[in-house]
């Protein structure tokens, strides 16, 4: 009996010299070996390897034999030998196959070719596969225009970003060509500026938007006007989150000359005017080009603490414990609201419905039929202090207090969900969003809430005296105080844990001379006022070129990038 290693030895001679589909099909290395040991004892495979040397020497003197090998995984190993019929006879077989198989079916060929596929071994398998890799690759792009499909081939294209559509640009002449002539660039910006408010407001101003959303002209730009625009467009976008980082901006003020008492409480903005209320008891109404004030409501007995507009009506509320409604347009005094029996520091409307709130520490939720039919729905009790500011969505009403709590009521019902604690002191703004809460107090302190859970998710620090307004939006918070100065903060940052407090807070902007009453801002610019009396526009778009040197901005990534 020969010894082991010698067998190893002739295992794996014989290994070699056999198809690898036949000890490839087995699980493991031991399954092979056992395979192999089991074919050495097979005659024909003694008869195989005895006649191996007989073949090569008479190669020219008789055919090649053509072996199969097939092992059953799990079984016992079988090879069947047999010669590859004659030339002849194969091809007749071969012919007669294919045109049985051109009379079948689609689903029948397939079916068959599926059967064919499932009896042979994986080193088949590895050749069918290099042969059908070619055959499903496809340039689409290049072949629906061939069929006359060119649309389907641009609106393909029309949902890749800017970087992958420069890369297409240079696969070919005909994916260039496509591109050129679907117009992609001028749909790659017509979908940011519909997505995107930065976009659409950089449009506007730009005044780009004439050339957007319309068919295009026999003599409108090409597509290699819209191509070199996209990068113009993402430089001013840089530009403007490097002037917000760095407290670049183009400031211009306007003096409220209020006849008695000075003070600006409130205000709202658009891209025409800018409506304000002050301490004096009026409301006035700015030109948002020319700062002049266009005209001035009169009315309200007491300091205008609070309003909203839209495009029918303003609504007031006062110190002299009314909420007025007024015509947008001419100023009349559409209805006046007498509920609460002190001050009313906050209102919100919209759909349909508005809330109030009051020193008289109750909230009001009235239903807005119309301007001049307005019903009381509900009050809500159960703060302990005066009800210094309120928001709510569909879901949810929320309300802050100078008992330190913010309180959390259903919209629909008007029942209480849950209490929000952790102030010191007395809250004076908030605004609510989705899950967020953004609260400053007279702690001097800003905290951000999930409103879901009741959670507190970063205390932000840094103003020296009462956080007296608040607003944020996707990218950063803007906070004004009674220290006077407006501080920028990064809302992501602040959202994640990891980050540190000292990088939370981009800039401080320090231009009013009296306390900060109330701001709002865009992604352009922010408009604050205040107890000097005056209404500052701080913009972050038109900054001169003599204040652009005057920062290095600092290194930052950014969300929009070029090529």
């Amino acid at each position: 009996m020969e010894p082991d290693s010698v067998i190893e030895d002739k295992t794996i001679e014989l290994m070699c010299s056999v198809p690898r589909s036949l000890w490839l099909g087995c699980s493991n290395l031991v399954e092979s070996m056992c395979a192999l040991r089991c074919l050495q004892s097979m005659p024909s495979v003694r008869c195989l390897q005895n006649t191996s040397v007989m073949e090569d020497q008479n190669e020219d003197e008789s055919p090649k034999k053509n072996t199969l090998w097939q092992i059953s995984n799990g079984t016992s190993s079988v090879i069947v030998s047999r010669k590859r019929p004659s030339e002849g006879n194969y091809q007749k077989e071969k012919d007669l196959c294919i045109k049985y198989f051109d009379q079948w079916s689609e689903s029948d060929q397939v079916e068959f070719v599926e059967h064919l596929i499932s009896r042979m071994c994986h080193y088949q398998h590895g050749h069918i596969n290099s042969y059908l890799k070619p055959m499903l690759q496809r340039d689409f792009i290049t072949a629906l225009p061939e069929q006359g499909l060119d649309h389907i081939a641009e609106n393909i294209l029309s949902y890749l970003d800017a970087r992958s559509l420069c890369a297409a640009e240079l696969v070919c002449k005909e994916w260039q060509r496509v591109i050129s002539e679907g117009m992609l660039w001028k749909k790659l910006i017509e979908r940011m500026v519909r997505t995107d408010p930065l976009w659409k407001g950089l449009s506007e101003r730009r005044a780009w938007d004439q050339y957007l959303f319309k068919n295009r002209p026999t003599d409108g730009p090409p597509n290699s006007f819209y191509r070199s625009l996209y990068p113009k467009i993402i430089q001013d976008i840089e530009t403007i989150e490097s002037n917000w980082r760095c407290g670049r901006h183009n400031l211009q003020r306007i003096q409220c000359r209020s006849e008695n008492s000075k003070g600006v409480y409130c205000l709202q903005y658009d891209d025409e005017k800018i409506i304000s209320g002050l301490r004096d008891n009026s409301i006035k109404i700015w030109d948002k080009t020319s700062l002049e004030c266009l005209k001035i409501l009169t009315g309200h007995t007491g300091s205008v603490l609070c309003l909203q507009y839209d495009e029918r009506v303003i609504v007031t509320g006062s110190s002299d414990s009314t909420v007025r409604v007024w015509d947008v347009n001419t100023g009349e005094v559409l209805n006046t609201l007498i509920h609460h029996n002190e001050a009313v520091l906050h209102l919100r409307f919209s759909n349909g419905l508005m809330v109030t709130c009051s020193k008289d520490r109750s909230i009001a939720v009235w239903d807005m039929a119309s301007p001049t039919d307005i019903t009381l729905r509900r009050v809500l009790v159960g703060h302990r202090a005066a009800v210094n500011v309120v928001d709510f969505d569909d879901k949810y009403i929320v309300s802050a207090s100078g008992d330190r709590t913010i309180k959390v009521w259903s919209t629909s019902t008007c029942e209480f969900v849950r209490t929000l604690n952790g102030h010191k002191r007395g809250i004076a703004c908030l605004q609510y969003r989705d899950r967020l809460v953004v609260s400053g107090s007279s702690d001097n302190t800003i905290r951000l809430w999930d409103i879901e859970c009741g959670a507190c998710l970063r205390v932000l620090e840094g103003h020296e005296e009462l956080v007296r307004c608040i607003r944020f939006d996707n990218k950063r918070i803007v906070s004004g105080a009674y220290d006077g100065k407006i501080k920028v903060w990064d809302l992501q940052a602040a959202l994640d844990p990891r980050a540190p407090a000292s990088t939370l807070c981009l800039r401080t902007l320090v231009e009013h001379s009296g306390r900060v009453f109330r701001l709002q801002f865009d992604e352009f610019q922010i408009i604050s006022s205040s107890h000097d009396d005056t209404i500052l526009i701080w913009d972050f778009l038109n900054v001169p070129p003599s204040a652009q040197n005057e920062t290095r901005s600092p290194s930052r990534t950014y969300t929009y990038i070029s090529r």
